[in-house]
């Protein structure tokens, strides 16, 4: 996971100061030091900033590439959050490492229902709101973020949200290039239809693209989930309007259950 910070080598600092474990690698003709330290399951993250030549890494350890002259851009604009997901008796220790080392702020802990087990969610935001970082922790290895940990072997980043401003446009556009989104059940849009007194229209639109809809008194949050990659990593895209500041809590037992169908059956061995 790479940070964009005020100054790289003051935060590696603060955080050696802190307790945490720093990372050095061989640098090769054409590339930077980038400065990093060991996060969440040995995890790597790293540094960079404006006021040196890590400005510059795109630069200096990439080859730029002509855009396409399709067009075929779905319209992301950023990261929206990041998930690390761990064993449950590690959140406390890992809250205290991110919320100790940058400036942060956690909201509070939110129980996510899975069919198979609990699994505690807590936020840490920058200031800014442009770093959202999920910390999930397991109870069971029977919950699909118990399942991620078994099967890669420790705690790690699981998931992560990329943002846009039409999530409709979006859908059609990855549709257009081939994407197939993860099926929700169609009994979950009678039910938010319902719960939120949605036009018709609108919820055909949800149902067709299989989007997940949230509304509060701040604002409304669209999700479109890609199917899981591997043992349980996830991609989301994301649409946030007003000033929703939550994650769709509320659509992870439909989200996980159409994710588990998808998944190896525990006690199948792999192939």
């Amino acid at each position: 996971m790479g940070l964009k910070v005020e100054d790289a080598a003051a935060t590696v600092a603060r955080a050696e100061a802190l307790g945490a474990e720093i990372f050095h690698q061989r640098v090769g003709p054409g590339e930077l030091s980038i400065p990093a330290i060991r996060g969440v399951g040995g995890g790597l993250i790293y540094f960079l900033d404006a006021k040196t030549d890590l400005a510059k890494v795109w630069d200096i350890e990439f080859t730029p590439v002509m855009p396409s002259s399709s067009g075929n851009g779905v319209g992301l604009t950023r990261i929206d959050h990041v998930g690390q997901t761990m064993a449950q008796e590690e959140m406390p220790s890992w809250l205290l490492f991110y919320v100790s080392i940058f400036r942060t702020t956690k909201t509070p802990m939110v129980d996510i229902v899975d069919p198979a087990g609990l699994v505690r969610s807590q936020v840490i935001e920058g200031l800014d709101k442009r770093f959202r970082l999920t910390l999930n922790g397991a109870e069971s290895h029977r919950t699909l973020a118990g399942h991620f940990i078994a099967e890669t072997f420790g705690s790690g980043v699981q998931h992560f949200a990329l943002a846009t401003d039409d999530i409709f446009a979006t859908a059609a556009k990855l549709q257009a290039n081939g994407f197939e989104p993860l099926q929700i059940s169609m009994n979950y849009y009678d039910d938010v239809e319902a719960r939120f007194g949605l036009d018709p229209e609108v919820a055909d639109r949800l149902r067709s693209a299989n989007i997940l809809y949230d509304r509060d008194d701040n604002g409304e949050f669209f999700q479109l989930y890609a199917p899981t990659f591997g043992e349980g990593f996830i991609i989301e895209f994301v649409e946030r309007r007003g000033a929703y500041a939550g994650y769709g809590a509320p659509n992870a037992p439909f989200r996980i259950a159409a994710q588990k169908r998808l998944m190896r059956p525990k006690g199948m061995p792999k192939i």
